[in-house]
């Protein structure tokens, strides 16, 4: 079985899964399937379960480093790809969505596994906690493959970007309830809108910086480094937003909005340049979720939830059939200036993939040894096999069903 233990092996491991994903990327590109489906699946197939080929274990240093730096290039290029224009419309839903949604749903999840598993609140409100946030690096590459309504996916893109801040400020803030301090709705406001003012205000700073190094106007004296720069932007403002307590993936969101608007922000970018940041991001973004979910998937041990499986199914079918279009519901009807349609709330309320953040927050409580944690791990694995394997598979179909796609543009990297 290949581990990181060694330099050779860490080699092998990575031109197997890259040489795989590859392939598997060409397979899947004509019938449009999501490709992290197949990722995921070719993930497990190598994994311990059932060929024993790669063993990298959720709590390594390696796999965190692959899950955030993962996360921060795909949440990057996401938000490259949102419109200003189209986001100014929608703000109040993405608003919603990603605060109100977050704790309706962490609250329907807690209510349901405190009956299920017999937990105390607190228990139960980590676990809704940790599957409570959608997935950028999920949902940003399946609209790329099956592009919807502009202002849809956009909307979901923005959501799946900033409740993962939210979801990570309650996480942390109920596992400081938990060893001993107070848990209350003003600490808990307060921590969000600290930790994400932070985030938003250090992605705009670095963006913006970033964004005139490479412009043709006399401060773009960096432009022949455009592809660089921009990664180190990517990489900064997560950096720099961690360090001074804010929230790293709202930041990287947000210096992703700000580099792919430059026209709102005053920087006149040559076509070449842009050309070339997009040709880099998406052949990084390719690589990152190739390793991503082939590891999510190797790592699935299904033994664990053997003893459970009827009690975790059950949540996992509470969160995409209940919780989520609650969710969607509570946060969509108020915006009365969005004017979402009804195909386009269904599809909303059907999008709510779970994948990086919440596995990453569950290794994360299984390493710091939180009583629970263990359970938490099997219910996040869960969630993940079936809302990819079922929701993001079938996209596609209800999306051209609900008739909110548009025409799909093949892109080269």
């Amino acid at each position: 079985m290949l581990t990181f233990s060694s330099l050779i092996n860490s080699f092998a491991i990575l031109a197997l899964l890259l040489g795989l994903g590859l392939l598997l990327t060409k397979i899947t590109e004509k019938p449009r399937i999501p490709d992290v489906v197949v990722f995921l699946l070719m993930g497990i197939l190598l994994g311990s379960q059932v060929l024993h080929v790669i063993d990298v274990p959720q709590v390594s240093l390696v796999n965190q480093w692959i899950l955030t730096m993962g996360a921060i290039i795909i949440l990057f290029d996401g938000g490259r790809q949102v419109s200003l224009s189209i986001l100014s419309k929608t703000w109040l839903t993405v608003t919603l969505l990603s605060t109100v949604g977050v704790v309706i749903t962490a609250l329907v999840l807690a209510i349901t596994a405190q009956n299920l598993f017999h937990l105390s609140f607190s228990d139960a409100l980590l676990l809704g906690a940790v599957l409570s946030s959608t997935d950028p690096a999920t949902l940003i590459p399946v609209f790329r493959r099956v592009p919807v309504i502009a202002r849809l996916g956009q909307t979901l893109e923005a959501e799946s970007a900033f409740n993962d801040a939210t979801a990570a400020v309650l996480v942390v803030s109920i596992v400081h309830s938990l060893m001993g301090k107070s848990l209350t709705v003003t600490y808990l406001i307060s921590h969000f809108v600290l930790n994400a003012g932070i985030g938003i205000a250090v992605g705009f700073v670095v963006g913006f910086i970033s964004l005139h190094l490479i412009t043709q106007a006399k401060s773009g004296f960096l432009r022949e480094y455009a592809s660089i720069v921009i990664f180190l932007c990517a990489m900064g403002a997560y950096l720099l937003a961690t360090v001074w307590d804010g929230s790293g993936f709202m930041a990287t969101f947000v210096a992703g909005i700000v580099t792919g608007n430059e026209k709102s922000f005053r920087a006149d970018l040559h076509a070449l340049t842009k050309e070339h940041v997009n040709h880099f991001f998406s052949a990084l973004g390719l690589v990152f979720r190739i390793l991503i979910f082939m590891l999510l998937g190797s790592q699935v041990v299904f033994a664990s939830m053997v003893p459970n499986i009827g009690s975790l199914f059950l949540i996992v079918l509470v969160l995409m059939f209940v919780a989520r279009p609650l969710t969607v519901l509570t946060s969509v009807l108020p915006d009365r200036r969005a004017k979402f349609k009804l195909p386009e709330i269904l599809l909303m309320s059907w999008v709510r993939e779970t994948g990086v953040l919440p596995a990453a927050l569950s290794g994360m409580l299984v390493a710091s040894h939180v009583p629970k944690a263990m359970l938490i791990e099997s219910v996040t694995f869960l969630a993940i096999l079936m809302t990819i394997l079922i929701q993001a598979t079938s996209m596609p179909y209800v999306a051209q069903k609900l008739k909110v796609t548009v025409p799909f543009v093949e892109e080269e990297i």
